[in-house]
């Protein structure tokens, strides 16, 4: 049978065949389709193929999307008749995510693994809204991810609500992706506004649910080290499937959730073979039969070892396959790659690109292992090196062409962990004890002097600290303004988690908490509050161990504002309590201050009003003695809506007119946008609805002008309550509008209260 015009079936068969070197029996046996049947689509003596027997055969050969449209165009019937085309996958809306990195190149093999996961996805379109899942499990290097995403990319037309991807970096000793991190970028995916995405994991996985509750999406959880890794982000209903991947077996997703496990094995004698081929060309491989076969022995059929002795060959083409193999002789690889052991799985295979680098990618190569990951940009590696940033750009065009890095995205190079792993090997075998920690020294000086500029660019009313000496080569990256700053900090804030962590196991103290310091500001504005608290303990412990009572008693207050957040406030308190404790002996008015302010909100958000005035008066006294306006202002409008909240309205509105002026004074804006909303508050509360509808619409301007959009949302909920009082229905409805879109678009909290107000307004149910 011909397509109209198009190349015969049976030919696309054929040649596909003979790429893949299969014969008819072996193509039969992968499809698991009778060798009769195979035989009549080559020979074109079927004139009605059934189209689920050409699935079968396209997953067989591994066929790509470009071979697939062939495949449909051969089978697409005459006019004379014939089953019907089947219709080809729907295009995906633009704004469902798309993250899956590309697939694996020459992909061979896993036909019966493929073959389950196309049984789970036909499984979940004729299901009831269950999600399924697959976790597949094996050996490092076996083929694990590859197999995950040649399968996602052929299946992706399946699920026309997108597909998610994370790298859950189990296995990485410094940088491993916490469930609530992984939470934070799908859910930035799916459309949540970055810094609108909830504090905790529970809040955050209710909202990832909630929004793929009804959706057909493909979840693929990379690199999982556990089941409790990988449990926050699955799905809870919609006709989704999960695919995790991990080294560890993961029986506990299987019990409780019923995952089904699919365990990779080495591939067979031929596939390894056949991957060979597909790398070097079948003629590369002609003659040294026995040649192949041993270099397939002594890379144990593993796919990322086969893969690199490919890579080899490919860049010495004159080399005798015979000799790669004498070199991989002496069982000096084959042990190491069984061994299970991480740190030395692959050294000799991974020696040969390593020996052919020159001195200076040699020597950047072993430095990375220094790096904290998970990935790093050409300034950093610089500093690494203590080079300019133009000596490192020769070097590092060498190890991603020799694929010892890889540039995962534009300006970011990370490493295979088995690579890193090598890299550590080789700086601890060839670099001295004094050329490694200075390496260290310059990596964390780097990233510590670049942080603390972009955090005093995003907040310059907080107070700088006495940063360690710039260690000689470090050239810190230089930040224009607020933008470049929040982009730096986009871009780093897991790298800079990731030189906490390296700080602290190296017990570099003092860099340990002005590490985590620098990162306080950017993980409050996103709402990193589980990391806030990480971040803060490991400080603390650093702090104690320097004997630093004023570093000491500042991380206390840091941790007390961090568990405050996350709503546990006996440990809240216990850390501020230990903060006054600390300042109180070192006479530091200034942290007395700022502690009490602290310990102000922390009682307001659980209603105890009287006991925040209290805190707040003595910060302002405080604030008053030492000069620091900006802290006067905010003890004011602290004062103003605790009085404004037990109905205090006139005192309210002395003490937040001064929060007004004082905060317009000293320019803050944030600070000015409060302090008019508790005023427009207890205004509206005295009956004059004119004047609290001006002051609501200052801190509007305000809050909008500076990003805020949780802060705008609230602002706008209270000139609706406003209006309403005035009798404008109308105003109230569209502030209130307004309100709930903005709630609604960045996923924010507070929506459904707004919406309950337009129903009750509109005499209907609260479903808008």
């Amino acid at each position: 049978m011909t397509s109209r015009g198009g190349m015969a079936l049976g030919e696309l068969l054929r040649g596909w065949s003979e790429r893949a070197l299969l014969t008819q029996e072996q193509l039969a046996q992968r499809a698991r389709l009778g060798v009769r049947t195979i035989r009549r689509l080559e020979t074109g003596g079927s004139h009605r193929p059934y189209a689920g027997s050409l699935r079968l055969v396209a997953d067989a050969l591994c066929l790509n999307e470009e071979e697939l449209t062939l495949l449909r165009a051969a089978w697409t019937p005459t006019a004379s008749g014939g089953p019907e085309r089947p219709a080809g996958p729907t295009g995906p809306a633009p704004s469902v995510p798309r993250q899956l990195p590309p697939a694996v190149r020459d992909f061979v093999g896993r036909a019966a693994e493929l073959a389950r996961l196309t049984a789970l996805a036909d499984e979940v379109a004729g299901s009831d809204g269950t999600v399924q899942i697959s976790a597949i499990d094996g050996t490092a290097g076996v083929g694990k991810t590859a197999l995950a995403l040649h399968w996602a990319h052929r299946a992706a037309g399946r699920f026309l609500d997108g597909q998610l991807y994370v790298n859950l970096r189990g296995f990485d000793p410094t940088a491993p992706t916490s469930p609530s991190e992984a939470l934070h970028g799908f859910l930035h995916a799916l459309g949540v506004d970055p810094d609108r995405i909830p504090a905790g994991l529970d809040a955050r996985a209710g909202l990832y649910r909630s929004l793929l509750a009804g959706r057909r999406v493909l979840v693929v959880l990379d690199n999982a080290r556990d089941a409790d890794q990988a449990r926050p982000l699955l799905p809870g209903s919609g006709a989704s499937l999960v695919l995790v991947t991990s080294r560890n077996q993961l029986p506990g997703l299987a019990a409780a959730e019923g995952a089904r496990l699919i365990t990779l094995d080495l591939l067979t004698t031929d596939e390894a073979r056949q991957l060979l081929a597909l790398r070097l060309g079948p003629e590369r491989l002609d003659g040294q039969r026995g040649a192949v076969y041993e270099l397939v022995a002594r890379c144990a059929r593993l796919p990322l070892a086969l893969a690199i002795v490919a890579a080899q060959a490919e860049a010495r083409p004159h080399i005798p396959l015979a000799a790669l193999a004498v070199e991989l002789g002496g069982g000096r690889s084959l042990e190491a790659l069984d061994t299970g052991d991480r740190m030395t799985r692959m050294r000799t295979v991974l020696s040969w690109s390593y020996l052919g680098l020159r001195d200076g990618a040699a020597r950047l190569f072993r430095l990375l292992g220094m790096h904290p990951g998970p990935d790093a940009t050409v300034p950093a590696m610089a500093s690494l090196m203590g080079l300019p940033a133009s000596h490192i750009l020769p070097m590092l065009e060498e190890l991603t062409g020799g694929h010892l890095v890889s540039e995962h995205a534009p300006g970011r190079f990370t490493q295979h962990d088995l690579l890193r792993a090598y890299s550590i090997e080789l700086a601890r075998a060839h670099e001295t004890g004094a050329g490694r920690h200075a390496a260290l020294l310059r990596v964390l000086g780097h990233y510590l002097h670049t942080g603390h500029e972009a955090t005093m660019r995003l907040d310059p009313h907080r107070h700088p600290i006495a940063m360690i000496e710039l260690s000689p080569g470090v050239v810190p990256e230089q930040l224009a303004d607020h933008e470049q700053a929040l982009a730096w900090f986009t871009a780093e804030h897991a790298v800079v988690l990731a030189a906490v962590r390296l700080a602290e196991s190296s017990r570099l103290d003092a860099h340990t908490w002005q590490l985590a310091w620098t990162l306080m500001t950017f993980l409050e504005w996103r709402g990193h509050w589980d990391d806030w608290v990480a971040l803060g303990r490991a400080a603390l412990d650093s702090a104690r161990r320097l004997d630093d009572r004023s570093t000491e008693a500042g991380i206390h207050r840091i941790l007390g504002r961090g568990h405050a957040r996350l709503r546990r406030h006996d440990e809240a308190l216990a850390h501020f309590q230990c903060a006054l404790d600390l300042y109180q002996a070192l006479e530091d008015r200034t942290g007395l201050a700022h502690t009490h302010v602290n310990i102000s909100s922390a009682q307001e958000w659980r209603g105890r009003h009287r006991e925040a005035i209290d805190h707040a008066r003595r910060a302002a006294e405080y604030y008053a003695a030492t000069g620091d306006r900006h802290g006067e202002a905010a003890t004011f409008n602290n004062i103003g809506w605790c009085h404004a909240q037990m109905r205090n309205y006139r005192r309210a509105l002395v003490y937040c007119q001064r929060a007004v002026a004082l905060h317009h004074e000293v320019g803050d804006p944030r600070g000015e946008a409060n302090a008019w909303d508790s005023l427009g508050y207890a205004q509206h509360h005295l009956g004059r609805h004119d004047l609290a509808m001006v002051c609501y619409q200052n801190a509007i301007d305000l809050f909008h002008a500076s990003g805020d959009r949780y802060q705008e949302a609230d602002t706008l909920d209270h000139l609706g309550d406003a209006r309403r009082a005035a009798g404008d229905v109308n105003c109230a409805r569209d502030a209130w509008c307004r309100a709930l879109d903005t709630l609604d678009q960045h996923g924010l909290p507070g929506a459904d209260q707004v919406r309950a107000k337009l129903a009750a307004l509109d005499g209907a149910s609260p479903g808008r």
